[in-house]
């Protein structure tokens, strides 16, 4: 239970100094201008709106803080949902063990649903995942990673990779910088014209979301296309090392067709330089589609919980890419 000396509250601009600096203590976050330039994109510029924070304290010491990352979900029949993401969260190791996680989480779910929050979706790791389901997240389900070997090569390192993904990305100059091409609108809008309504939640995306999530430098995306004319059908990617192996993380794919597609991730597999390709696949996606090999069990456990109303419970229900559920 938490400690009754706790006293839990939404934070404000001057905290940001003192939750970077608890980061830095908790979570091994460098401290800088980059960390902080880092966390005001992620956290004030998301089109979906600022992230709502709270912090807890003893005696007038930050003890703890906790973030959800504003997000908007679509169904198949165009409803969209105000969701949020459980991401930045960290105790002060002065205060483990006396319920501050517990008391910031459930304190923030009881405010959100006062907002008209629908419900919260993460994908927390194995040391995490407990302390959410006593708070009562749901396991959806382990979302379905597919891999495409970029010759033998890759084949064998896919099989030697079953370490978790380093969580920077690696420089390459594979085909153009997003930065460049996605916040140019027009290219961004005749890229979420192609394809079709996917069966299940998807990410509200807009020209806006589009410059936001994949143009910061740091972050390294880059725009793979089936043609000089991006916006006959691309793909966003990133390069990051896992084990041994280099994988070209396949983030969000805009195509109109099969054919497109099929020349779109031929475009990474060839001037990536990867061992393979990684991506989430659909409920719609064959098995082997575009040469990519399911491969089960190394997936993220995606998680959910209602605030205001229930998500859906199985994997049916969500159509999900690499872009909206990597950590950034």
């Amino acid at each position: 239970m938490p400690d009754p000396g706790l006293h839990v509250r939404r934070a404000t601009p001057t905290d940001r100094p003192g939750i970077l600096a608890l980061a830095g203590r908790s979570l091994g976050w460098t401290p800088g201008d980059a960390t902080e330039r880092h966390f005001a994109w992620k956290h004030d510029e998301n089109p979906f709106g600022p992230s709502p924070m709270w912090v807890a304290e003893v005696d007038g010491r930050l003890a703890g803080f906790r973030t959800f990352l504003r997000w908007e979900l679509v169904g198949p029949d165009g409803t969209v949902h105000r969701v949020v993401r459980a991401v930045d969260t960290a105790t002060d190791p002065a205060f483990q063990g006396r319920g501050v996680f517990t008391a910031l989480t459930l304190g923030a779910l009881d405010e959100l649903r006062v907002e008209g929050v629908d419900f919260v979706f993460n994908t927390p790791n194995a040391q995490s995942r407990p302390g959410y389901l006593k708070m009562g997240w749901g396991v959806v389900g382990t979302l379905p990673v597919a891999m495409r070997p970029s010759g033998p090569g890759g084949l064998v390192r896919i099989v030697r990779a079953r370490t978790p993904a380093d969580r920077g990305a690696l420089p390459t100059d594979v085909g153009r910088g997003a930065t460049g091409t996605l916040d140019d609108p027009g290219v961004a809008t005749a890229l979420l014209a192609l394809g079709s309504t996917p069966p299940g939640l998807h990410t509200h995306r807009s020209p806006a979301y589009l410059a936001w999530r994949y143009g910061p430098a740091a972050l390294h995306y880059r725009v793979v296309t089936a043609s000089s004319d991006p916006a006959e059908g691309a793909a966003v990617i990133h390069l990051r090392r896992r084990g041994p192996a280099v994988e070209a993380v396949v983030a969000d794919l805009f195509a109109p067709d099969p054919t497109t597609a099929r020349r779109v991730l031929r475009a990474v597999a060839r001037g990536a330089g990867a061992d393979y390709l990684i991506r989430l696949r659909t409920p719609s996606d064959r098995p082997f589609g575009h040469g990519f090999v399911p491969v089960p069990r190394v997936g993220p456990t995606l998680t959910a919980r209602t605030v205001a109303t229930d998500p859906p419970a199985d994997l049916a229900g969500w159509s999900l890419t690499m872009g909206d559920v990597e950590l950034f």
